[in-house]
């Protein structure tokens, strides 16, 4: 058995996106056999040239640009070299594969992943419910959408806060000044509303994990996170188990019966025994290789669900360290020139 596997955030640089980790989780599943192609959106990235990973790359057009130039993108992916599965792992383009996943799988493309319906809980206005639901806290949060509202909210919550669009971005106000500003800035880049959160003391504990869409768990793997760069991402980590913790994501699958791969970003208080949920984010984070390199290979295990294989799900050891680092490569200036050309290598 030989397949072709599309995955996309192949952007390897300092706010590296989760696509190389994904395929060299599949890579190494031997037995899949798997043929990784690479979807970029511009010709600098990295991972179009780490062709020991990816072994065919494609730019795509934006999803913003509209869903047919990028669904007959895909198809002609499918015509000239071969596609059986794609794992999307950027947020902006999950409306785009969520909503013609029925579509692709007619014409031979299978995916994995939640319904609209499920993709909506993301939404950070909804984790005082879910949190709620799966046995955890949530910082005290306000949904604003107006100077007025967020007045208000600042006066009962108290500085400093966060202040967070209602998909993404997040930034921290130590004051009624720069909570306007921030406000401000969500509004004219994402919109209303505006969310404004309870900052809580702890410390920032993850999860990766991914359901099969009937409540049960494809394999989950919670860290801590001890070093992060500048841009908030890991840098040096370690596995951890905390039982409240990983006891939520496994509420999560069963509750909500999440299909595909997700995240739960949560702030731990050791000392009060509290995890509280600050982010889910409906996609393998970039650090999604550490649960391959521990013994849970969750997007092989998405990959042979979805193909109708056996599933091997494994536990973890806990104080696994994980360390990312960076590389040179050095190759051809004739394969940046067909990229940029061709549109493929």
């Amino acid at each position: 058995m030989e397949l072709k596997v599309a995955i996309s955030g192949i952007n390897a640089v300092d706010n590296p996106g989760p696509g190389i980790g994904v395929a060299k989780s599949i890579k190494e599943d031997k037995e899949l056999n798997a043929k990784i192609i690479g979807l970029a959106y511009d010709a600098m990235e990295p991972g179009i040239y780490m062709d020991w990973i990816i072994d065919k790359a494609y730019i795509m057009p934006y999803p913003s640009g509209g869903y047919e130039a990028y669904i007959e993108r895909l198809y002609y992916i499918k015509q000239t070299y071969g596609l059986d599965f794609v794992m999307p792992v950027l947020d902006a383009e999950l409306p785009i594969y969520i909503k013609y996943q029925q579509e692709l799988e007619r014409n031979g493309i299978k995916t994995f992943l939640p319904s609209l319906e499920q993709f909506k809980l993301r939404g950070k206005d909804k984790l005082e419910e879910i949190a709620k639901n799966i046995g955890i806290d949530s910082p005290k949060s306000e949904v604003v959408s107006s100077y007025e509202e967020l007045t208000k909210a600042i006066e009962k919550i108290g500085l400093p806060i966060m202040v967070k669009g209602a998909f993404y971005k997040a930034y921290r106000a130590y004051t009624f000044q720069e909570a306007t500003s921030y406000f401000n800035k969500i509004v004219a880049e994402w919109g209303y509303p505006v969310i404004v959160q309870q900052v809580v003391k702890g410390e920032e504990m993850n999860v990766v994990a991914a359901g099969d869409g009937e409540g049960n768990s494809l394999g989950m793997v919670g860290i801590k996170k001890m070093w992060i760069t500048e841009l908030g991402k890991i840098w040096t980590g370690v596995t951890i188990k905390n039982k409240k913790m990983l006891n939520a994501a496994e509420n999560f699958i069963k509750k909500y019966k999440w299909k595909g791969a997700f995240e739960l970003e949560c702030i731990v208080d050791i000392e009060n025994d509290k995890v509280y949920l600050i982010e889910i984010n409906p996609r393998f984070p970039a650090w999604s290789y550490f649960s391959t390199g521990v013994g849970v290979n969750i997007a092989s295990n998405i990959i042979r669900k979805a193909f109708g294989l056996d599933i091997d799900i494994k536990d973890y050891e806990a104080g696994k360290l994980y360390v990312r680092y960076t590389d040179d490569l050095i190759t051809d200036m004739d394969k940046f020139q067909k990229i940029i050309i061709r549109g493929e290598n």
